[in-house]
């Protein structure tokens, strides 16, 4: 994402400040390919017209039927239940789409949404998308998509872990400042800064603050609180996806399941396989797998870093909802990856796209923006596409996606 993009993103959110925001206010910007503003829209701006309709109105009178790049704060839908940004896509050719977070009213992906439709869109970064929640605290508040309908999501956060257990080992460091500084080498460098410790001693720390967080939330994790639990057939979905992608006897082969969570899924998936490795950060989930599988072996390590396990030795490697976590270098961990694997051996990712809205009895699709308590449609495909760049670089072959109603999958070949 580069200033100029930055620039137009941050100029749409602007327009929405300067009109009343009762009601949903959305920016909405066509830019030319000289980097120049062809013509804005906001919603309420004009008889409480549709910002769509406005654009339109606007660009009709210019004569405006291409353009660069059009930004939208929000991607919303009609009262007809059509994507309005259709509608400027119909009459304007748009090289490329920008857009800030979902209508709140859009709890399931829907084959019209532009989103979904076209490959030349793009998001605007997390620091505005809260800004854009910022200005609609209500409408993102109250709507489907925010966890508090799932008080287990809203109580059990991860990164609100990480901060009790840096505080009590002496290191203050703010949920703000770990938002900001997610990686595992970011936080250790930022308590290096702050308190004056050494590097290596920081990482240390900083792991073990991590490691004792997901054991707290995934030691004893049920699916009680999971989308798994109304999505009964997830087992035979996994199945069915390993099957098109691995075509040996999965029992026979030699596998690699790196997250192993509670343990749970991994028992379900692998209980008959003769040669299963199993890899996490915390041991809680470790020492369960061990007890139900005993022939297997486990390991005490983040995805990115397997340096004790040899070259070109698995002929499976799965990997479900941990590339979800921020806490680690994705890149680094498919580069380890592509070293562990065979020749010709498949890998499997997941990353889990949706909560359970237990009082409903329903699942929300989509992933939490880090630092609210808003789930983003979207972020599930925007996570789960920069894996899939990752795989193309680094020299994955056949590479497949493939949606289901909890987790988006991706399967590719060395």
């Amino acid at each position: 994402m580069n200033d100029r993009n930055i620039y137009w993103m941050n100029y749409s959110i602007s327009i929405t400040k300067q009109v009343n925001k009762s009601n949903l206010c959305v920016g909405a910007i066509l830019v030319s390919e000289r980097n120049e503003m062809l013509c804005a829209a906001c919603s309420n701006e004009e008889c409480y017209e549709s910002w769509c309709s406005i654009l339109l109105h606007k660009a009709k009178k210019l004569r405006i039927s291409t353009a660069q790049s059009v930004y939208v704060t929000v991607n919303t839908l009609s009262a007809d239940g059509s994507f309005s940004l259709n509608d400027v896509l119909n009459e304007i050719c748009v090289r490329e789409i920008y857009i800030g977070l979902p209508d709140t009213h859009l709890a399931n992906y829907s084959n019209q949404d532009p989103v979904i439709m076209f490959n030349n869109v793009y998001r605007y970064p997390d620091n505005l998308k809260l800004e854009i929640m910022e200005l609609h605290k209500k409408y993102f508040a109250d709507s489907m998509q925010s966890i508090k309908c799932s008080s287990y999501y809203s109580d059990n956060r991860i990164s609100s872990f990480v901060v009790e257990n840096l505080n009590a080992k002496g290191f203050n460091i703010s949920v703000d400042e770990l938002v900001k500084n997610k990686k595992m080498s970011a936080i250790a460098s930022l308590i290096c800064k702050k308190y004056k410790a050494g590097y290596q001693d920081a990482y240390g720390i900083v792991s073990d603050a991590i490691s004792e967080a997901f054991n707290f939330k995934y030691g004893k994790y049920s699916y009680v609180h999971d989308a798994r639990s109304i999505d009964l057939d997830w087992k035979k979905k996994f199945m069915a996806i390993c099957d098109g992608a691995f075509t040996a006897d999965i029992s026979n082969a030699n596998i690699l399941n790196v997250g192993v969570g509670g343990g749970q899924e991994a028992l379900n998936l692998f209980f008959g396989c003769k040669h299963v490795t199993f890899v996490d950060i915390a041991k809680a989930g470790l020492k369960n797998i061990k007890k139900f599988i005993p022939l297997s072996k486990v390991m005490v390590s983040s995805a990115d870093n397997l340096s004790l396990l040899p070259d070109n030795s698995y002929d499976l490697y799965v990997s479900l909802r941990t590339y979800n976590s921020s806490f680690f270098n994705v890149k680094e961990a498919l580069l380890e990856a592509r070293r562990v694997l065979k020749s010709n051996a498949v890998i499997i990712i997941s990353v889990a796209n949706g909560f359970l809205y237990q009082e409903r009895e329903c699942i929300i699709s989509g992933l939490i923006i880090p630092g609210t308590e808003f789930v983003d449609l979207y972020r599930g495909l925007d996570t789960i596409k920069s894996i899939q760049n990752e795989l193309l670089d680094i020299g994955f072959d056949h590479i497949n996606l493939i949606p289901t109603n909890t987790e988006i999958y991706l399967t590719a070949m060395t």
